[in-house]
């Protein structure tokens, strides 16, 4: 079963991972950018570079050709926990044709059998990013970031994607509890 979690920079993805991991210690736990040597090279140019959205989203599309072909795919029959898919691919990517890119992303990568996504609002937001240093794609300003998280909601729903919303005002514990009961509900 291939489960992503999904949501905009400061959502709470990384530390419902952390904590999916505890309990799922058998299962496989990736993210895209991938973990791969080539990933991480990527995540920084991204963060880092300032580089232009089709540029991103093209070298975000090669590694999530290889990390579908490398891990996704041989590990169908495992639990697999992922920390963002094809589709914040997607909904980041602003500069190309929304068709198109969801076409050839369809075409790369895997569906998932749960989205579980992370919904934040402007005050959350606000209050979150105030209190850390952005890296560049954090910085693209509160508003474009609730309207990534508006396109994250449109691909699920155009590809009917399985999916639950979480707010993420509600403590990490009782969002850990939901995303448990899913996953064992799929199980």
């Amino acid at each position: 079963m291939y489960i992503v979690l999904e949501g905009i920079d400061t959502s709470g993805k990384s530390t419902q991972i952390e904590l999916l991991s505890k309990k799922y210690k058998n299962a496989i736990f990736t993210k895209e950018p991938s973990s791969s040597t080539f990933g991480m090279q990527i995540r920084e140019l991204a963060l880092h570079s300032n580089l232009d959205n089709a540029t991103q989203a093209l070298l975000f599309m090669s590694d999530r050709a290889n990390h579908t072909k490398e891990v996704i795919s041989p590990n169908k029959d495992k639990l697999i926990i992922s920390d963002r898919s094809f589709i914040s691919g997607v909904a980041y990517c602003s500069s190309l044709d929304f068709d198109l890119l969801l076409k050839i992303n369809l075409s790369i990568a895997q569906k998932p059998d749960l989205v579980v996504i992370l919904e934040t609002n402007k005050e959350i937001l606000q209050d979150r990013l105030s209190s850390k240093i952005l890296d560049d794609i954090e910085n693209i300003g509160i508003e474009n970031l609730l309207e990534v998280q508006k396109k994250i909601f449109d691909i699920v729903e155009i590809l009917k994607l399985r999916h639950i919303s979480i707010p993420c005002n509600k403590g990490k514990d009782e969002i850990a509890q939901i995303i448990d009961s899913k996953i064992r509900e799929l199980m």
